[in-house]
Formats: C-alpha cells, sequence, structure tokens
C-alpha cells in the first residue's frame, strides 16, 4: 500500500514540529541572527552596484525573505538583494531614475510569475550535474573573490582578525554545537574591537543604515507604452536570472537536505515576493546562494522560520539597533563568508581521481561553467553557456553513435536490392552525415532503407532522406523507407517533401 505525501503540506508540518522543539527552535533563530548580520553588508554593496540609497537594498532584503518564507516552495532559503539583480537593473537607475528602477522590479516580478505559472521549472531537469558542479564551484569562487576589496589595502590588524574568526568558526564546534560557530565568531571580534578600539573597517563603513520603517511606494512612471518599452527588456532580463539562480539553489538544497521542494511554487513565489519588494520601494532580488549556505549547511535550519526571522532580525538591527550593528568589523562577516566559501566548493570535483574516472567532455562542461560564471560575475550566463556545452559535447557523442550496414540481397528471380540498415538515433548531428553514406552509382534499381533500428527525431533527418530518394530517382532507381516506428513514420509523412520550396 501506498502513502501520497503532499510536498506543500510537508513544510507546514515541520515547522509545526519545530515550534514546538525549543532545540529546533534556537536552532533556526540563531541561523536566522547569523544570516541577517551577513546580510547586511551584502545589501549595502549591492545596492552602491544598483546605484541606490543603501537603505534600498536592505528594504529589500527584508521585504524579500520575509514574503519568500510564506510565499515560496524551498523551506530555509534565503532571498534578498542580489549582486545578480542589482547588475541587470543599474542600467535603468542610471539614464532613468529611481521610478522606472522600482516600476522595472514590479513588472519582473509580474513576468516571473506568468513564467511559474508556464511551468518554466520543468526546464530545471535539463540541467545536467556537471553544469550544477560548475554552478557550485563558481559560486564558491565568487564569494570569495568578494572578500577580497575587504581585504586589499586595509590595517594590518584586519588579517589576523579574519584568521582568529577562520579558526573560531572551525574549532568552535568541536566544542559546542549549540552555538552557530559563525555567530561565536562575529560576537567576539566585535567585542575585541569595541575593548581594544583598534581601528578596522566596520559595517558602518559600507554604508548608512536607515533609521525608519519601509513605507508604501507608487512609482510615478507614465502608465503607457513607451515605458513598457523602456524598461520591458530590462525586466524580463531580471525575471530570467533571478529565477534561474533561484530554482538552481532550490535543487542544491534539495541535495543538501536530502528533501524535495515545489519549484513552481518557489518560482510564483519569488515573483510574488519582487511584487511585494517593488511596493515598498525595495530594489528587487532573488534566492542568495551564500546566504542559503550559511543558514542550512553551517547553522543547521530546515524550516522556514529561519528565512522569516532572518528578514525580521535584519530590519530590526539596522533600524533599532544601528549605531551597534555598525560597529561590527568586516573581518568577522569576512571570515564567515571566506568558510563558507570553502564549504560550498566541490572539492571532490576536482580531486585527481576523480578528474581521471571523469569523461573529458564532462570535465569541459563544469569548466565552462566556472570559466564564464567567474569571468562575467554572472551566474545566470555561466549555467546557460554550461548547457549549452553539455548538449552540443552530447550530441556529438550520440551522432557517433550512429552506424550504417550495407548487404546486397536477391530474390528468386535474380533481381538485386540494396538494404541499408540504419541504427541509432537521427537527428542534426547525425543525419548530415547520412547523405553520405549510400553507393548511388553501385547500387542496383532497387533500394530499401531500414530504419528499423532508428528513430527520426527532426526534420534534418527527413529533409536528409528525401535528399537520398531524390538523387536515387535522378539515376533511375527506386527507393523503400521502411520499419519506421509509429512516431518516425507520422514525423516523416508529414514533412517529406514539403521541406523545400521546389
Amino acid at each position: 500500500m501506498s502513502t501520497s505525501v503532499n510536498v506543500s503540506d510537508a513544510p507546514d508540518r515541520s515547522v509545526r514540529t519545530t515550534l514546538r522543539s525549543p532545540r529546533l527552535l534556537r536552532t533556526e533563530v540563531l541561523a536566522g541572527l547569523v544570516v541577517a548580520l551577513a546580510l547586511i553588508p551584502e545589501a549595502i554593496s549591492f545596492s552602491i552596484i544598483a546605484g541606490v540609497d543603501p537603505r534600498v537594498g536592505l528594504f529589500a532584503s527584508f521585504t524579500m525573505a520575509v514574503a519568500i518564507s510564506f510565499l515560496g516552495g524551498r523551506p530555509a532559503m534565503i532571498s534578498a538583494a542580489t549582486g545578480a539583480v542589482a547588475l541587470v537593473i543599474a542600467p535603468v537607475m542610471r539614464d532613468h531614475g529611481y521610478d522606472y528602477l522600482i516600476a522595472t522590479v514590479l513588472l519582473g516580478g509580474g513576468i516571473q510569475v506568468l513564467l511559474a505559472a508556464a511551468g518554466v521549472a520543468r526546464l530545471m531537469r535539463f540541467i545536467p550535474r556537471s553544469v550544477m558542479v560548475g554552478f557550485v564551484n563558481a559560486l564558491a569562487i565568487l564569494i570569495f573573490e568578494a572578500q577580497i576589496d575587504h581585504m586589499v589595502d586595509v590595517p594590518w590588524a584586519v588579517y589576523p582578525m579574519i584568521a582568529v574568526g577562520i579558526a573560531v568558526i572551525v574549532a568552535f564546534p568541536r566544542l559546542n554545537r549549540v552555538i552557530p560557530a559563525p555567530l561565536v565568531a562575529i560576537v567576539a571580534l566585535t567585542a575585541f574591537t569595541l575593548v581594544s578600539a583598534v581601528g578596522v573597517p566596520d559595517v558602518g563603513d559600507q554604508g548608512e543604515l536607515p533609521d525608519s520603517l519601509p513605507s508604501w511606494f507608487l512609482p510615478d512612471v507614465p502608465l503607457d507604452l513607451g515605458t513598457l518599452q523602456t524598461i520591458a527588456p530590462y525586466a524580463l532580463a531580471m525575471a530570467l536570472v533571478g529565477l534561474l539562480e533561484s530554482l538552481l539553489t532550490a535543487k542544491l538544497v534539495d541535495d543538501i537536505t536530502d528533501t524535495h521542494s515545489d519549484k513552481t511554487r518557489e518560482a510564483l513565489g519569488q515573483g510574488a515576493a519582487n511584487v511585494v519588494t517593488g511596493f515598498f520601494g525595495g530594489m528587487g532580488g532573488c534566492a542568495m546562494i551564500g546566504q542559503t549556505m550559511i543558514n542550512v549547511k553551517v547553522s543547521g535550519a530546515r524550516t522556514r522560520i529561519s528565512t522569516f526571522l532572518a528578514g525580521t532580525f535584519l530590519l530590526v538591527l539596522v533600524v533599532g539597533f544601528g549605531d551597534a550593528v555598525s560597529r561590527i568589523p568586516m573581518a568577522a562577516l569576512v571570515a564567515v563568508m571566506i568558510m563558507v566559501s570553502v564549504g560550498t566548493f566541490d572539492w571532490h570535483s576536482i580531486h585527481p581521481t576523480t578528474l581521471r574516472r571523469m569523461p573529458r567532455s564532462e570535465t569541459a562542461v563544469m569548466v565552462a561553467t566556472v570559466a564564464v560564471t567567474v569571468a562575467t560575475h554572472n551566474l545566470a550566463i555561466g549555467v546557460v553557456v554550461g548547457v549549452l556545452v553539455a548538449m552540443t559535447l552530447f550530441a556529438r557523442r550520440v551522432a557517433h553513435l550512429t552506424d550504417t550496414h550495407r548487404e546486397l540481397l536477391e530474390d528468386e528471380h535474380g533481381r538485386a536490392t540494396a538494404v541499408y540498415r540504419v541504427t541509432g538515433e537521427l537527428f542534426f548531428a547525425s543525419s548530415n552525415d547520412l547523405y553520405t553514406q549510400f553507393d548511388y552509382v553501385g547500387d542496383p534499381d532497387r533500394v530499401v532503407i531500414d530504419l528499423s533500428d532508428s528513430h527520426i527525431w527532426d526534420a534534418s533527418t527527413v529533409a536528409a532522406l528525401d535528399a537520398i530518394t531524390t538523387k536515387y530517382e535522378r539515376k533511375g532507381k527506386t527507393v523503400t523507407i521502411a520499419g519506421l516506428n509509429p512516431s518516425s513514420a507520422d514525423r516523416h509523412e508529414r514533412l517529406t517533401g514539403r521541406l523545400t520550396g521546389h
């Protein structure tokens, strides 16, 4: 007897279970606090990239996290203002101003909702494992690279503080697994800077923290075709980049937690969260992989509670405790993110033994994904390139599995027939060479092409068969195509003789 599980209900039961357990609830609360602290400098940095006031990025991180905790399909995943979205919408702010930026965020969120309703989440199954590995490794490199700016041209005290922070994060779990080690490192290094009065860069140096709550905002833009033409390209790019990063992050969390998430609900939630964020004057965002790794992998959170609290703590910290938060040394947050980078990277994928056993094509896909992502600083572009490389190499491998065997038969009257038995999958990559496999001059007047062990996948194959038939007919020979399975026969019947204008 089988038991069906409603995936969308499972996270709710998990929330109820967590609320009843002080131990599990403590894990979620502390994880949310650590993530909130890590979000603050990131949100400020992304605001600078987008060309907006720091409060725009901070409020976006609050509204995204809180909204997605209710609307999303992947519990414990963190969504907030991100660098990828900031890069996409920055030209709108630069060329048209803040109101057009918010209009872009609102339209981008609406497009995400439409794409989710159209089933875009199902396309995730076309992303190969090697692309996912490259995505994860590129992410780890980008997280580390983002910390370099905080380690260049800084006082010498920053370096030992980072080293101490890393040591605490590595060693503290051996003593106590209840309190997240990153939180201990942040508190300890902050206390040290306050007591010693050592001069090192802190969160306050990244930008001014807001002192009021976010409020309802409607962009003052003309509701006409001109506005749509201005913002639509950026909104579409934002929607695609945001969905791709969010769905990939959800898949990564699925693998880490050995659980399944509702990707369609996640895509809908991302769109709705961006609409909510836009109406509160935020810059939009998507899933944040680094902060999600802090929440899930480092801190052990598993439910929506941690996501909700990350957004709530963020707002409370920056509005209510802005002076204290601004004193947190950047060295502490750099140490946390360095360890996130180390923990995120798939070291097994570059082990010599793995590289020797892995097909070269798989390694090439991984390297291409990493190289393009790191070069462009855009995870979406890297993934798209990785998928294209994987498709090309796969088509090349499958094309080489196609084989043509010629056999000469005679009937009881001594009339010869050339029978060509074609095996393998016939599509554009393999059928282009099919034309050269026949002896048009030496074959007898009757030719049979046996496709019993083949399958016609596209118009290129039908066009190749038409070209073969036409060339034989010009020499006064007849061609019979036999052995077509129902799908191939239907495709061949619909397309044969109709692919050229003459």
